[in-house]
């Protein structure tokens, strides 16, 4: 391709000069016939080949000296080319190099070429190019920039900068080649001359040239002048910065810098540059000082300090803004800041720059408050609300085309407050804006902003040279749980402030406290070192200069970040101020450097909690105390695990426009709200960080963390955990500050977590303390409770301005404790909990339970524990101290004595109990300041004492319920705290004669003590028993007749009362049996047994042991208080009945003699005594109850071992005291012990079901008969009024008899059984009513007890079956009274006895069916008081108020009625009853049959289905008339009872409600005779009201049926009536059975017929009347359905029937034999034959006139 360009380019430039120029012809000839001559296509051999033929270039050298543009453009094109293939041959390389600068003038082309070409000339010939032809080469570039086109000017510039970076690299490449020789020249340097090589000079000359030619001088070496000092300084700096090794390696270039640079860069900036020239100025100069400030010492210094000068003195901001990012980037390199250090301030015969530059930060932020916003805390900046509006229409345009490097910002900055990544920054530094010749628009905090930086990055640098040499030169391999991860200690780097509270973090936090592993690292993790101390190591110098920097400067740093820390930051300046203020104070503690930490952490500390908002609290502390007393429930206070101020789940944090925003003026300190915001809390996390990095160094600088924490506690417990939003730093609208502080607030609860966190990590990082260093934290969380005596002072508000420096390290921490001085009286004891002192409270149990390990692992002294548990005793114990301080204290000292015993589980036997001894010991230890009898108390004090009591006793049950199995040693200290709550006073004796003898009793020191106390006591007695030692258990015996004796609280006595049953399981359960002999119970009290029950040696020192306790326990039962002595009899008795097996016959005979009877006994003499009037009758029911408890205790357990019991010889005698007790027992006529003794009675009987026993025969059975049949129990009515339930007494009295009777029925006797039944008799008599049981389908209990006595009882005994009848019979009536009598009943008495009443009922009819042929049931009346019990619910049906919801009554006494006649009519005729009887019978026998048909449907009950129960009557009826037809008309059933039955028929027949004017026919007049026939043929006036037809018309057929079949003739031919079942035939007539004569079945039936015969005409009658008296008024309209159907049967069956020829008389003048009927109703026919005729009505005309047919017949017609 080259061949190609250059033959085509030749060949153009042949054309061109044929007649112009002639030599540049022929060279041009002649070149390309060269070029032609060569046959190597390969680029490289033709470029060696034509860098051999030297005149090949001279064609394109004579064109560029021509001067003509087509030939210089040819030229110019072949030369670049040549040279970028390396083709030009190294002599014409001048002619070259002349025909460049020669075409300069040519075209921008061939301009852009030359210097297109340029720096690959110097690159393809770097050897050849030196001296003067590199001189040529940079005039070409020189005169190129002088081109007025922009384009060339720029690009010439462009490679003049690559030029000159070509000669210093060629310098580069020579120094790696040095040789001995090849020198060409020397320079001066500060020491005089020094030889160079060609590089070394062509790059000195350069430079040199540069640096005069910037300075406007005239250069030595190059051939040209007027160099733009802009791009002068351009070209140094590049130099500079890209080839610094050359300077600090090469003598002469250093010497240019310090002769010409360096002052020419000072004077510059000390005059007045121009922007450009300034920016240029000052990036050379902070190129110098970062990367040769080593060459340049003196002069760096000078910079410095002009710098400083600069800063601190110039008005203009954009200076000002171009030094603060010079020292912005020297301060973010620690190496360089170090070096500036070490070689002026440590030096002093140098300036201190570096303390004079952090003294002029100072000054920098303070010189303008308002910009920066600074106030008395940190508030959140606020952009001008005026800015937008002042921008110009210039402004407006640059931004709107987006031209680049145009900084954004508004036209009135200046009024912006505060510091914000928003405006305080720009997007381009002034010290890099090198194409702006005018100052960019600069903000005004743009300055504070870069001073800030500079403060960070100190902190940074000095933080990331310090904290790696810290760590520990331990290489070994180190395995961490992940907790031990957590806390850091391994590595001291402090946690950073912005870190986030993971779940991890929140993780350990909980696990910390419950897991004691966590507490074994102290011994591992050493304290962080002292890189000061690291003498040999290499950095060691470097450390001290760090130390050095922080000594000499930390008031200027402290000072500037303390004006930051109170000005208008935004959130990212914030953190990064916070972030500088931690590692500031992490580094000077971990170099051991106190006074710089201690006041960095004091000044973090009251930015934390503000002097102001903590005072504040203080003033409004008092008014909230009251509403706080709760606070010792559930302490408030920060890290109470989980349950202070700050923990999350108890914080609320309203977030929004609820209420107004408040908006705060920077400087108006009474606008800042009165509590903690979050950058607070940020500020106090960042402090408990640099707790945790630097713990083991801090010693006695706690007290600065801890007073900080505290305080910060204090105010949000004083502000109602309230958040505090981050004030604004003005009052104008700025929707980005409100966003910005509405966010801080609604952070607050996470900033809340992320302190708790970093506060737990606090005190679980003391694990890792050595114990000196632990020690150290004790005493400074116990320095907390310590009284200040000090009068308070006055507080004082923050400064306008920040403290000074010198001010900043004055009174440090005296002012926290001037806080607390104020607080400490602000806050008293009696007004409300002190704050403070729960705050140090909580630490101290947190910090115990962390080092537990460390506690009990050292001796008490050297671990702490001694001065924990010390303090925390002398708290609780402190009457000066509030109530809720001193509860708190002991549930600290609870707390950490549990931990401690859980602790020692897996140590030895022998640490195990002597911690144990000493953990017991503080727990008894911090009893006796509060049982000092001199102890001055007041009545507020004395509940405190009691409550400081209650949690000690508490903790105790806490501690055996955990480690009580594991307790060795302490057993007699735990009986000794439990009885602590025992106080034995002197009282005067009452029945002392002498008023002055006195008494000991025992009382509690409060009854809120006695649950405490007992809760452990009942552990022991539960789970520990075997634990005890033997010394310990006669002191447990005394202890619980302590508790049980005690009237505070009965539950508890109740309770301790079953431990005496646990300890005698314990005592017994070790023996098979126990040696109980009357030699074992010697003498009037028990002194014999306490020294056998003491005496392990002795065989019966169980026995005596026992026996002891049972004494104890039997004086309980004398005790006033009735479930106490109950209860105490009943685990008295349970013992026995429990471990009865084990006792001889003598040792029953022993525990009887002494006890059972002794009990009994004494009951009878407190009955007889609170029998009298004048005792209370509460007292005596109690005592009631306790004889109830004593029978039914006695009775079970004698029942339990009758077996043992009647073998005994003494069982009679035994037997007969016993019953006599039971009769003196009844004689007392209690209801309650009625029931009881008959209840015992019961139970001991019962036993004997398995044949007889020994000793137990027909006089002990008699004396049992005797004993009940004494009569029913009975009771005194009290003075309530009230008549007492007694069905339980009755039950008793009842079941009693089942047993006895059980056993003397084998003789029984009719006596006995009658003395049974009036006894059940009375017992239903007396019985009451109860509460809560019905009776109507379920018997009660005591019926069904009755009931099932009467099933029981013989009836095999002559005249047992009557009697039996008779009072089944009555228990029958008892639900049936009389109607007048029966609503008093239901109102004044519950029972109803409905549910007895039918069950009496199967019973009664199985009774008497089983002695149906029983002459005597009939003859003693029991079987017509049967019919006759039977007979009430039959006739009352519907009449009877209670319905069931199983069978009715009256059903079943119709069901059993029927079943009795069916067994027993036949039995009347045939048995010898006489005949007053039988009429009585057979009167109840129609009174049963008209009640059967009879019901009562104008208001029957609810839920009664009469349709169902009308089938039901039909099916009975029909069934009874089966039974008695034709008995009915037998001679001895007196007329009127026949009468009765035909009367019912007739009138139960009627359907429809008749006339008024009829019921003299129906019921007769004045009382006459029903059937009044006289008037028969009378018409009655019509009526157009239809009735409506009966309820029960089916059973209304029926009884006409009957009627019609009464009258029938039944030896001739009678129509068929359906009557189901058929009418059984009279029985055959006996010959020798009976007293009656015998009748013909004939006669019966026409006396039946006589009688019903007037009824059925006139039922007949009534049926005719009514339709001759109303159809007629109906006119064609047909009669109604049912009257219709009456009619209908009505004519039909009295044509039918064939009537008994002697039932009607005969009608006068007409003979008829059986249809006499039809004669008597012939005038009423006629009459409705006419009215069915008139009105058309063919049906019934039709029946007429057959009826009138038939009466045809008779008359012969």
């Amino acid at each position: 391709m080259t061949t190609q360009l250059l033959s085509t380019e030749l060949t153009n430039l042949i054309q061109e000069s044929k007649r112009k120029n002639n030599d540049l012809r022929q060279a041009a000839e002649k070149s390309l016939e060269e070029l032609k001559a060569i046959r190597s296509s390969n680029e490289t051999q033709l470029a060696a080949e034509l860098a051999r033929k030297v005149n090949f270039v001279n064609p394109f050298v004579i064109a560029c000296g021509t001067r003509n543009s087509k030939f210089t453009s040819i030229a110019i094109v072949c030369l670049s080319r040549l040279i970028l293939v390396s083709a030009l041959p190294r002599s014409k390389l001048s002619p070259v190099l002349e025909a460049l600068r020669e075409s300069t003038s040519a075209g921008l082309d061939v301009q852009l070429k030359i210097l297109q070409a340029l720096p690959t000339l110097l690159q393809n010939y770097a050897n050849e190019i030196k001296g003067d032809l590199l001189g040529t080469a940079l005039n070409i570039c020189f005169i190129l920039q002088t081109s007025k086109n922009g384009v060339v000017n720029h690009t010439s510039a462009a490679t003049l900068q690559q030029l000159v970076m070509t000669v210093f690299e060629k310098v580069s490449v020579e120094d790696k080649l040095a040789s001995e020789g090849n020198f060409v020249g020397d320079a001066p340097t500060g020491d005089g001359h020094v030889k160079l090589r060609a590089a070394s000079m062509d790059a000195y000359r350069v430079f040199n040239d540069i640096c005069l030619m910037t300075e406007n001088q005239r250069p030595e070496y190059l051939r040209f002048t007027g160099l733009p000092q802009t791009f002068g300084l351009e070209l140094i700096e590049s130099v500079l910065s890209q080839h610094a090794t050359i300077f600090l390696n090469h003598p002469e270039q250093a010497h240019i810098l310090r002769s010409r640079v360096m002052p020419f860069l000072i004077t510059s900036l000390s005059g007045k540059p121009n922007f450009a020239t300034s920016v240029r100025l000052v990036r050379i100069l902070y190129t110098l000082l970062r990367k040769h400030l080593n060459i340049l010492p003196s002069e760096g210094g000078e910079a410095l300090d002009t710098l400083t000068q600069m800063l601190d003195q110039d008005g203009s901001v954009w200076k000002r803004a171009l030094c603060m990012e010079v020292f912005r980037g020297i301060f973010s390199e620690s190496g360089l800041l170090r070096r500036i250090f070490l070689l002026y301030d440590s030096k002093e015969e140098e300036k201190d720059i570096l303390k004079n530059l952090t003294a002029t930060f100072v000054r920098v932020s303070t010189e303008r408050p308002a910009v920066i916003g600074l106030g008395h805390q940190s508030t959140i900046p606020v952009a001008n609300p005026y800015a937008n509006l002042g921008s110009t229409s210039d402004q407006v345009m640059l931004e709107a085309s987006g031209v680049t490097g145009i900084i954004s910002g508004s036209v009135s900055e200046g009024h912006n407050t505060g510091i914000s990544s928003q405006w305080s920054t720009v997007r381009v530094a002034c010290i890099d804006q090198l194409d702006k010749t005018e100052p960019p628009p600069i903000p005004e905090s743009y300055v504070y902003a870069l001073t800030l930086s500079c403060i960070t990055s100190l902190s940074e640098g000095l933080a990331k040279f310090i904290l790696p040499l810290t760590v520990p030169g331990d290489n070994r391999p180190r395995k961490r749980s992940a907790k031990q991860q957590g806390m850091g200690r391994d590595s001291p780097g402090p946690i950073d402030v912005d870190d986030a509270a993971t779940p991890k973090t929140t993780l350990e936090r909980a696990s910390t406290i419950s897991n004691l592993e966590r507490s074994g690292s102290f011994k591992k993790n050493p304290v962080p070192v002292n890189p000061l101390a690291l003498k040999d190591h290499p950095l060691h110098a470097e450390v001290k200069v760090c130390a050095a920097i922080i000594d000499e400067c930390w008031p200027a740093i402290l000072a500037t970040c303390s004006t930051f820390l109170y000005a208008a930051l935004d959130s990212e300046y914030y953190h990064s101020l916070v972030r500088a203020f931690q590692k500031f104070a992490h580094v000077a503690g971990l170099l051991q450097l106190t006074t710089p930490r201690d006041a960095f952490l004091t000044t973090l500390g009251k930015a934390a909690v503000p002097p102001n908002v903590f005072t504040a609290c203080l003033n409004t502390g008092s008014s909230r105390s009251n509403s706080t007393a709760f606070a010792s429930e559930t302490p408030n206070s920060i890290l109470g695990n989980a349950r202070g101020l700050l923990s999350v789940d108890t914080l609320v944090t309203p977030v929004g426009a609820a209420g107004e925003r408040q908006r705060q003026a920077s400087m108006d300190a009474n606008t800042i709200p009165q509590t903690l915001n979050t950058r607070n809390l940020l500020c106090l996390r960042a402090l408990l960080n640099l707790g945790i990095a630097l713990g083991p160094t801090l010693n006695s600088s706690w007290s600065i963390i801890l007073e900080t924490l505290q305080q910060a506690d204090f105010v949000l417990f004083s502000t109602g955990k309230a958040p505090g939003k981050t004030s604004t730093a003005g009052k104008g609208p700025d929707p980005k500050a409100d966003s910005e502080a509405t966010s801080l607030l609604a952070n607050f609860s996470s900033e809340v977590r992320a302190v708790e966190i970093a506060a737990s990590r606090l005190f679980e990082s003391t694990v890792d303390f050595p114990n000196n260093a632990f020690v150290e934290v004790v005493n400074a969380i116990c320095g907390l409770l310590e009284q200040q005596t000090e009068p308070p002072s006055e507080p004082s508000s923050r400064p306008q301005s920040p403290p000074s420096p010198a001010s900043s390290t004055q009174g440090l921490r005296p002012l926290a404790g001037q806080h607390r001085r104020l607080l400490s009286v602000s806050t008293t004891p009696t007004t409300g909990p002190n704050q403070e002192d729960q705050f140090a409270l909580a630490k101290i149990g947190d910090l115990a339970t962390i080092n537990i390990e460390r506690l009990l692992s050292y001796p008490p002294d050297i671990s702490g524990w001694t001065r924990i548990t010390a303090e925390l005793v002398n708290t609780l114990s402190s009457t000066s101290m509030s109530a809720p301080v001193r509860s708190r204290a002991a549930e600290i000292l609870v707390r950490l004595i549990l931990d401690a015993a859980k602790a020692v589980g897996n140590f030895n036997d022998e640490t195990r109990s002597m911690v144990q001894l000493r953990v017991l010991e503080a727990l008894r230890d911090s009893l006796l300041p509060l049982q000092m009898e001199d102890r001055a108390s007041s009545v507020a004090n004395f509940s405190t004492d009691v409550d400081i009591h209650k949690i000690i006793l508490e903790g105790l049950k806490s501690l055996l319920d955990d480690c009580g199995d594991a307790l060795l040693s302490g057993w007699e200290i735990t009986f000794e705290v439990i009885g602590s709550i025992f106080i034995q006073r002197k009282v005067d004796n009452d029945g002392a004669q002498n008023t002055g003898s006195k008494s000991l009793t025992l009382t509690t020191r409060s009854g809120k003590l006695i649950r405490s106390a007992f809760n452990s006591l009942q552990l022991i007695c539960s789970d520990f028993l075997a634990s005890l030692p033997k010394s310990c258990f006669l002191i447990l015996i005394d202890t619980l007749y302590k508790f049980c004796s005690q009237d505070d609280d009965l539950n508890i006595a109740l309770t301790t009362v079953t431990f005496f049953w646990d300890l005698s399981n314990f005592v017994s359960g070790k023996n098979k049996s126990l040696l109980v002999t009357h030699s074992l119970v010697e003498g009037p009290d028990d002194t014999s047994l306490v020294e056998k029950a003491s005496n392990a040696e002795n065989a019966c020192s169980d026995a005596a042991l026992w026996m002891l306790l049972l004494l104890r326990l039997t004086t309980v039962t004398t005790d006033g208080r009735l479930d106490l002595r109950n209860s105490a009899i009943q685990t008295l008795l349970r013992i026995f009945d429990t471990y009865g097996d084990k006792l001889s016959s003598e040792a029953w005979s022993v525990c009887i003699k002494e006890v059972i009877f002794k009990l009994l006994s004494s009951m009878e003499k407190e009955l007889e005594i609170v029998s009298g009037s004048n005792v209370d009758e509460k007292y005596r029911y109690d005592w009631h109850d306790t004889a109830v408890v004593v029978l039914n205790g006695i009775s079970g357990l004698l029942a339990n071992y009758l077996d043992v019991l009647t073998v005994h010889p003494t069982f009679n005698s035994y037997w007969q005291q016993l019953l006599s007790h039971f009769a003196t027992l009844l004689d007392f006529q209690v209801l309650e012990i009625n029931t009881a003794t008959f209840k015992a009675l019961t139970q001991m009987l019962s036993q004997n079901q398995g044949g007889t026993k020994q000793n137990f025969n027909k006089t002990t059975i008699d004396l049992a008969w005797d004993l009940w049949s004494r009569g029913v129990p009975v009771s005194k009515d009290g003075n309530t009024g009230k008549t007492a339930d007694n069905q339980n007494c009755l039950l008793a009295y009842v079941a009693a008899l089942r047993d006895v009777y059980r056993l003397i029925q084998v003789d029984l006797t009719v006596d006995r059984i009658r003395r049974m039944l009036t006894l059940l008799r009375e017992v239903m008599q007396v019985a009451t009513p109860g509460s809560f049981v019905a009776d109507i389908d379920h018997v009660t209990p005591l019926q069904g007890q009755v009931l099932e006595v009467l099933k029981m009882l013989r009836t095999d005994l002559p005249g047992a079956p009557s009697a039996v009848i008779t009072q089944t019979a009555e228990f029958i009536s008892l639900a049936f009274l009389d109607e007048s009598n029966m609503s008093s009943q239901r109102t004044t008495q519950k029972r109803t006895y409905v549910a007895m009443s039918k069950a009496s009922m199967l019973i009664l009819q199985s009774l008497i069916i089983d002695h149906a042929t029983d002459a005597n049931i009939y003859n003693d009346g029991a079987y017509l008081t049967a019919l006759t019990a039977l007979s009430k619910p039959i006739v009352l049906k519907y009449g009877f108020p209670i319905i069931t919801k199983s069978e009715q009554p009256w059903k079943q006494s119709t069901t059993s009625a029927l079943a009795i006649l069916d067994a027993t009519l036949s039995q009347l005729n045939a048995l010898d009853i006489s005949r007053p009887i039988l009429q009585d019978i057979w009167e109840m026998i129609v009174t049963i049959a008209n009640g059967v048909t009879n019901a009562d449907c104008n208001a029957p009950p609810d839920r009664v289905n009469i349709a169902g129960d009308q089938d039901f009557d039909i099916a009975s009826f029909l069934k009874l008339r089966g039974l008695i037809i034709p008995s009915l008309g037998s001679e001895v059933v007196p007329d009127k009872t026949r009468k009765v039955f035909a009367e019912n028929l007739f009138r139960m027949s009627i359907i429809h409600t008749p006339a008024p004017e009829e019921s003299s026919l129906i019921y007769g007049s004045s009382g006459g005779d029903v059937v009044g026939l006289s008037n028969l043929y009378k018409p009655r006036r019509g009526r157009t009201i239809d009735p409506a037809p009966t309820k029960r018309e089916a059973m209304c057929y029926i009884c006409l049926d009957q009627l019609f079949s009464l009258v029938a003739n039944h030896e001739a031919t009678t129509p068929h009536i359906n009557i189901q079942p058929p009418t059984p035939s009279f029985p055959p007539p006996r010959a020798s059975t009976g007293h009656l004569p015998s009748e013909a079945p004939h006669a019966l039936y026409v006396r039946l017929a006589r009688t019903a015969a007037p009824y059925l005409i006139l039922r007949a009658a009534l049926t005719l009347r009514a339709y001759i008296a109303d159809q007629p008024l109906r006119g064609h309209m047909p009669q109604p359905i049912s009257q219709r159907k009456e009619l209908a049967r009505m004519l039909e069956s009295l044509v039918d029937l064939k009537s008994e020829p002697d039932a009607i008389p005969d009608t006068p003048n007409v003979e008829s034999e059986n249809r006499k009927h039809l004669l008597r109703l012939y005038p009423l026919l006629v009459g409705a034959t006419k009215v069915a005729g008139t009105s058309g009505d063919e049906k019934v005309l039709l029946m007429l006139t057959r009826a009138l047919g038939v009466v045809g017949s008779e008359l012969g017609v």
